[in-house]
């Protein structure tokens, strides 16, 4: 099951959803301020993530620039702790299953998340077009 991680006032996270709705891709919904990440959740995501903490922390955030704390001094279980604590200071939104990770919305990126029969059909159909086109 895809999770989709977001904040309501989040732009990205309102396209996330509703991109994931047009293609009828289930999702698992949750609103990260309102429910906090747990640590093994942090954990999860971290682990997924290519560069670790600079994929999921927004610097630009208020909770950031009011912690005033460089992330890589903190000892690791600090800023699993720090991150439950202080959710506004991941990046948004996020989606998630068992292999793969989307931090933030991109619209090429997302399609990934599409079952893979729907992919190969549109992989067809844009085959077709291109037929049509130099015929």
């Amino acid at each position: 099951m895809l999770n989709l991680f977001v904040s309501p006032s989040s732009a990205s996270s309102r396209k996330a959803k509703a991109w994931l709705d047009e293609y009828q891709v289930p999702y698992q919904e949750r609103n990260i301020l309102a429910q906090p990440l747990t640590v093994d959740e942090i954990k999860a995501i971290l682990r997924l993530s290519e560069n670790g903490l600079e994929d999921i922390i927004s610097t630009r955030s208020n909770d950031y620039k009011q912690l005033e704390v460089d992330l890589n001094d903190l000892p690791t279980n600090e800023v699993y702790e720090l991150l439950h604590q202080h959710p506004g200071m991941i990046k948004r939104p996020i989606l998630m299953d068992n292999k793969r990770l989307q931090i933030g919305y991109n619209s090429e990126e997302i399609r990934r998340f599409l079952p893979r029969s729907v992919r190969n059909y549109e992989i067809e159909q844009a085959q077709k077009r291109a037929e049509l086109l130099d015929a």
